[in-house]
């Protein structure tokens, strides 16, 4: 047996017993205190070692398979590190049109920075990897303020760089012209309703439509969208935020799934990763696309589901998304997981070919 197979069958069977024993309890238990600072949090900057191992099948049961949907898988890699602050990766975003030097984020208020190195057109590994604690504006880490580090949705605007914080429901804007990931951060206006986010489902994902994005009413607008708020009809809030017609607008909730990331493509496609967790089933992820012609203030919006996955394929808890094109003109996805710091789980760097 597989250890690939080997951990499926185990988490399959964890969950099972734990949710049996540990549900009742701890439907009833109160929330600890939580300290000023999460465990896994950056006090410095400092470069650090990432090592990669190769996912050459997507699906273990069908090595031959390559098309997933409307994705064709090009590589992917398993991302460890034996510095402690590694991990919890809630979001990348490319800094260059190659798909290379990347910046993420970790859900413990810390930057990651460096480049992807290829083999080809595969991943092989990472190279230059320096991780930092995000500052706030008087140059002091953002998660010395309490509950201020759950930060888990990440756009860039140029050099401008926007994150939003879960559990506080706040933006916070840095200039990565001013330090790159040493930047101070202030904290940008939102409407109300934002602050009134559920705990813990806030701000899930932001894309920021550029200014010169021809035909798009929405140029220079940051949308922010919710993975748990809801409407009055249970579907998922988003704002749009700044820009030429800021409001509120909604996504159609389907299927019981949860927003976690979006990238918007030149093409005018936002795409919407999306995830949803059982104790039986275990995670189950999907991309949507969504025109962006069709989000107005008050709209609500829906659109065709062109990618799935469980367990059954190598996958975790997948939380970014992001997109560049190849010279070639391929438009390539990548997404990341968050392993939530967690043995069980894996730090997923994954690569696929949008084809339709």
């Amino acid at each position: 047996m597989s250890n690939t197979t080997s951990r499926r069958l185990f988490l399959g069977h964890a969950a099972a017993g734990f949710s049996t024993l540990l549900v009742p309890r701890l439907a009833h238990a109160q929330p600890a205190p939580r300290p000023a600072q999460p465990e896994h949090a950056l006090t410095e900057p400092v470069g650090i070692e990432v090592n990669a191992r190769p996912i050459p099948n997507f699906e273990p049961r069908d090595r031959s398979r390559v098309r997933f949907g409307s994705l064709q898988y090009r590589s992917g890699l398993v991302l460890t590190s034996p510095h402690r602050g590694f991990g919890g990766l809630s979001g990348i975003r490319f800094l260059d049109d190659k798909g290379e030097r990347f910046l993420a984020l970790s859900d413990q208020g810390s930057w990651f920075t460096g480049s992807i190195r290829y083999s080809g057109s595969k991943m092989s590994g990472l190279d230059d990897v320096e991780a930092a604690p995000m500052l706030n504006a008087e140059g002091r880490p953002i998660t010395e303020k309490r509950l201020w580090f759950d930060t888990e949705s990440l756009a860039r605007d140029g050099s401008l760089v926007y994150v939003g914080l879960e559990r506080v429901n706040q933006i916070m804007r840095f200039d990565f012209a001013k330090g790159g990931i040493r930047a101070r951060g202030e904290v940008v206006p939102t409407p109300p309703a934002v602050r009134k986010l559920p705990y813990n489902k806030g701000l899930e994902a932001l894309v920021f439509v550029p200014r010169d994005m021809k035909g798009q009413p929405l140029s220079g607008t940051l949308i922010a969208m919710s993975e748990g708020g809801f409407d009055a009809d249970g579907n998922l809030i988003g704002f749009l935020i700044g820009g030429p017609s800021p409001g509120q607008f909604s996504i159609k909730r389907t299927d019981e799934q949860f927003i976690s990331d979006a990238v918007l493509l030149p093409s005018g496609e936002l795409l919407i990763l999306e995830r949803k967790f059982s104790w039986f089933t275990g995670i189950k992820i999907r991309i949507r696309s969504i025109a962006l012609k069709t989000i107005a203030p008050g709209a609500v919006v829906d659109g065709p589901v062109l990618f799935e996955a469980d367990l059954g394929y190598e996958v975790d808890n997948m939380e970014g998304i992001d997109a560049h094109v190849t010279a070639e003109g391929e438009t390539v996805l990548t997404m990341v997981s968050d392993d939530n710091f967690s043995p069980l789980q894996r730090t997923l760097l994954l690569q696929f070919t949008l084809v339709e």
